[in-house]
């Protein structure tokens, strides 16, 4: 049997590998390609992490679905069957050292991600899998077949190639087919939808896709002034149609269209989610830059500052309150004089001063687009997909993995985890279904 697997990413060598078993697809008697239009495996997979590559979560595997955007449900199969241990022990099995930082990620001990793909080239390589680098998958054939059983309304027959490098066309056969193409994010590494198009030519529905994980646009100019200023241990909330759809400390990146960091890709993607149930998209975005401290607790610090600066400037003394970056904005946004001397202000105007700090205050026009985005929200719907083997229910012999799908996670190696769990699935289930 030819199992074919679309997409040398995470989910798709991962398939790859389970479709020949651990004793090599020679073994089992069937054959697996793995087909990837890049020069090279793993493109977007290198970039992860900052280069780092974020495997996995360490958490308990029932934390694990928590993390999950939507349809957590769907993954029960899938994770439960291959979780992050498993995925901790494939990787230390194939030489390739991990370590657990903060927040239970879990990383290469080397700190390089080329370590991951690494591993995964010589598993594939040792269980005999065929890899065709340089060759896109330009059509998806199926047949109709009066002797497919129901709900299957066709059968995979092939696909079409087109070589890259010689520009030559070609057929190949396929009993079993994984599409593990990922999303629209990091267009630059290959991630161009191709896999929507196959899921539709094949009669699924797709959900639109939209950026996720991923840095937002604000309306107020003040904020590129803050350009590389990153703030730590400040409070972030979102309000989108006068309800707060997230909250949570860390840390904060401002740059020359808006706020990025890691608190702002989490919240990014309760955002979006958000925007495609409301069709809203302006929101307020709240920072706290003292968290620790109540509103009370902070007049008295800002009141002592004064005290001690009496005939000091109101720019002059604000120093000590703020990184350097902001304080030129603060006496603008509180509107107090930035020459007025602290002894002159009056406590009301201190009163404003303390708010400014507590709610700093920024307007959301949107998030920034795919080629920043870290995961796509949308894809292959997973109400025509089953959750048991990954098969499409159209589609015989047809399977989904990875991001190509309607499933997305926040940071943390969630999403990795996915793309593992339903690689793994898929190409397990498209080995061992019935001819």
């Amino acid at each position: 049997m030819d199992i074919v697997v679309i997409g040398g990413g995470a989910a798709g060598m991962m398939a790859a590998v389970a479709a020949a078993g651990a004793e090599g697809s020679s073994v089992s008697g069937n054959r697996v390609f793995l087909i990837e239009k890049n020069e090279k495996l793993g493109k977007k997979l290198f970039i992860t992490g900052k280069g780092r590559c974020n495997v996995t979560n360490a958490c308990e595997v029932e934390d694990f679905f928590q993390h999950v955007m939507e349809h957590a449900k769907f993954l029960y199969s899938a994770v439960y069957g291959f979780d992050n241990h498993a995925v901790m022990d494939f990787f230390e099995g194939a030489g390739c050292p991990l370590k657990v930082e903060r927040g239970q990620r879990v990383f290469p001990r080397s700190d390089h991600s080329s370590d991951i793909i690494r591993a995964l080239e010589q598993e594939l390589k040792r269980r005999g899998v065929q890899v065709l680098l340089d060759t896109e998958v330009r059509a998806v054939r199926t047949v109709q077949s009066e002797s497919t059983e129901p709900p299957y309304c066709a059968r995979i027959a092939g696909i079409g190639l087109h070589d890259r490098r010689t520009g030559k066309q070609s057929e190949m056969k396929a009993d079993r087919l994984i599409i593990a193409t990922g999303g629209c994010s990091y267009v630059l590494t290959g991630s161009t939808g191709d896999g929507y198009r196959f899921a539709q030519e094949c009669g699924h529905s797709v959900v639109p896709a939209m950026p996720a994980l991923v840095p937002f646009a604000v309306k107020e100019d003040w904020c590129c002034k803050m350009q590389g200023l990153s703030l730590k241990n400040v409070q972030v909330r979102v309000e989108l149609g006068g309800k707060q759809i997230y909250a949570d400390f860390g840390e904060m990146l401002f740059t020359h269209y808006g706020v990025s960091g890691p608190l702002i890709l989490s919240a990014s993607s309760y955002y979006v989610h958000q925007v495609c149930k409301t069709g809203e998209q302006e929101a307020k975005l709240l920072i706290d830059l003292k968290p620790a401290l109540t509103h009370e607790q902070l007049d008295r610090r800002v009141l002592r500052d004064f005290d001690e600066n009496k005939n000091k400037q109101f720019k002059n003394v604000i120093n000590s309150l703020f990184p350097a970056k902001l304080v030129p904005v603060m006496p603008v946004l509180s509107g107090i004089d930035p020459e007025k001397r602290v002894n002159e202000i009056t406590r009301e105007e201190r009163g404003r001063i303390v708010r400014t700090i507590k709610r700093l205050e920024l307007t959301i026009t949107g998030v920034r687009g795919f080629d920043e985005a870290v995961v796509t929200k949308g894809g292959v719907s997973v109400r025509e997909v089953s959750p048991s083997t990954m098969e499409s229910k159209r589609v015989k012999g047809l399977y989904f993995a990875g991001e190509v799908l309607d499933l997305d996670a926040l940071t943390g190696g969630f999403n990795l985890q996915i793309a593992w769990s339903t690689g793994y699935l898929a190409g397990d289930s498209a080995a061992l279904c019935d001819r």
